[in-house]
């Protein structure tokens, strides 16, 4: 289906991006998570160094432009089909790195798009 990378991902339940991990598992989304701090959200391990993903159609940020920065190259090399700039999160600097690389990008909400069946 659309496995997930959910970058930014927190351990605290009252954060929009556990609760994404949480709503994409919900739906069946193969689910992969990156964060500051090691743990789980709804079976998914929160890893804290940039694995390889093989596969990753879709990167959801949560991750306000400037600590992206840090990001772009691990973005650029996973390929994804689809960037999600979550509301907080837009970036026109890398909306032209990830044109130039062919990567489509939107500025939704994923949990909106999740509740709306439009992911």
């Amino acid at each position: 289906m659309k496995k997930t990378l959910v970058l930014g991902a927190s351990l605290k339940p009252n954060r929009y991006s556990n609760y994404a991990v949480q709503r994409l598992v919900a739906n069946s989304i193969e689910t992969v998570a990156f964060g500051l701090r090691a743990g789980d959200i709804s079976g998914v391990t929160v890893a804290t160094t940039l694995l390889d993903y093989k596969d990753v159609h879709t990167i959801t940020l949560y991750l306000n432009a400037k600590r992206q920065k840090a990001y772009y190259d691990y973005i650029l090399k996973l390929q994804p089909k689809r960037v999600i700039f979550n509301p907080g999160t837009e970036n026109p600097e890398l909306y032209t790195l990830l044109n130039a690389h062919n990567i489509a990008f939107e500025e939704a909400c994923t949990l909106v798009l999740l509740s709306t069946n439009q992911y």
